[in-house]
């Protein structure tokens, strides 16, 4: 069965992490609560490691060669697996009259290569479980689906509960030929006209082996850790409210987190990573409801907001995992004043207060109220947020700090900048809680 995205897609793709995200949204309805992301290298493990990190599934690699003759590079006559299997496409050899056997040479040298690869991506390490587990086999497109095949066949043999196929792009020969080997094929985009695949997306930049080795280190333990989940729903102004607790083993203390843009937000989740690794329990809140949520909607006040993430601290004060912790805040863009506004309600119970993105001086005269010590991220190239996030934190009377971090504005686009965030906030909890 194929799954073509139901909603129009914004091609091209700005980078293989956006379309990661992307897909990782449509792919979460097709398969179970524990799946596994299995991504082939290179630019497919960017994609894998975004829908990794979003459905918290451990990542792996299947590592391919692609085959063709050395006169003929641009013709696709199949591929080899890790396990060295080929798979041939009969098809273009019939046509080519190219018999099997003339391929030896060049099958042998793809092994060498896969080998190399795997030892280079995995070291000693085996594949996770694949048996009767779902497996997401993702790559960053597929012209002709040869090596996506290969891959297919390969965690085939493993026996898994479900196998599907997850392809921000595709030809629409290379679906047809692929929903044969995949229980379920998803795609973002099928075009009429395919071309080449650097065509869909603006930045296409090479992969390059150590980048393919950072992002499996990152991700491979996604979902086999020790975190703990809990559903969070609570009311707060009339209006109902959910989110997420996600709780490491060790606990040093929980921060609230919410933006203008929901708690599956690409920024949200990646700062979250990296307060949990340093030991903080996080509530992602989807601070807003869908219709407040809408483009045409407009912004709440920040004292809504704030009625609502000390809705949020209240609840984590009545839930036994982590009701003896210190709490902090996180506010980001439209939940930045929100967030001073929370800790100014909530002065006994709000231990500290990180900002970025936002107009902190939206939080009014709920400033002076705020006791926890606040620190505001501004985006170091525009002087004005700068002086304006000054400006406020003069209004308060507890211990505030300005730091700059860049891209703090545009945290949409930088996955890396995400992170930063997420380290400069654990860097003052830890002083602060």
């Amino acid at each position: 069965m194929v799954t073509v995205s139901p909603l129009p897609v914004s091609l091209p793709f700005p980078d293989r992490t956006v379309a990661g995200h992307w897909l990782a949204e449509r792919v979460r309805d097709v398969t179970g609560a524990t799946p596994v992301v299995i991504a082939l290298p290179r630019g497919g493990v960017t994609v894998g490691a975004e829908v990794a990190r979003v459905l918290h599934a451990p990542l792996d690699v299947a590592v391919v060669n692609r085959i063709s003759l050395p006169d003929r590079p641009d013709v696709d006559l199949g591929a080899v697996d890790e396990d060295g299997h080929v798979c041939y496409d009969d098809t273009a050899l019939a046509r080519l009259r190219i018999p099997r056997n003339r391929l030896s040479d060049v099958v042998a040298e793809a092994r060498d290569k896969i080998t190399h690869s795997r030892e280079m991506y995995r070291g000693a390490r085996t594949l996770p479980r694949l048996t009767d587990r779902d497996v997401i086999v993702v790559d960053d497109g597929a012209t002709t689906g040869s090596t996506a095949r290969a891959a297919l066949r390969m965690v085939r043999r493993h026996r898994p509960a479900r196998l599907v196929l997850a392809l921000p792009v595709a030809s629409t020969e290379a679906v047809e030929r692929l929903q044969e080997e995949a229980d379920r094929v998803v795609a973002l985009a099928v075009p009429e006209t395919f071309h080449s695949l650097d065509r869909w997306y603006r930045d296409f930049s090479e992969v390059d082996e150590g980048q393919v080795a950072a992002l499996l280190a990152e991700h491979r333990d996604l979902g086999e850790s020790g975190d703990s989940r809990y559903p969070a729903r609570f009311s707060a102004g009339g209006v109902e409210l959910e989110g997420e607790l996600i709780v490491p083993s060790v606990v040093r203390g929980t921060v609230v987190m919410a933006s203008g843009h929901g708690r599956l937000a690409p920024h949200n989740q990646a700062i979250g990573t990296v307060l949990r690794a340093a030991g903080y329990a996080t509530l992602l809140l989807d601070l807003l409801t869908p219709t407040e949520a809408s483009p045409e909607a407009d912004e709440l006040a920040p004292a809504v907001l704030g009625e609502r993430l000390a809705a949020g601290v209240r609840w984590i004060r009545r839930t036994p995992v982590v009701a003896s912790a210190p709490i902090a805040l996180l506010g980001a863009g439209q939940a930045a004043p929100g967030a001073l506004d929370a800790a100014a309600r909530l002065p006994g119970e709000v231990g500290a207060v990180v900002t970025h993105g936002g107009r902190v001086d939206l939080a009014g005269e709920a400033l002076t109220q705020v006791r926890a010590p606040t620190l505001v991220l501004v985006q170091g190239s525009d002087s004005f947020v700068r002086e304006l996030a000054e400006w406020t934190l003069g209004r308060m009377t507890g211990p505030t700090a300005v730091e700059i971090v860049a891209g703090a504005e545009q945290l949409l686009h930088q996955p890396e900048e995400w992170r930063r965030v997420g380290v400069r906030a654990a860097e003052w909890f830890d002083r602060i809680l």
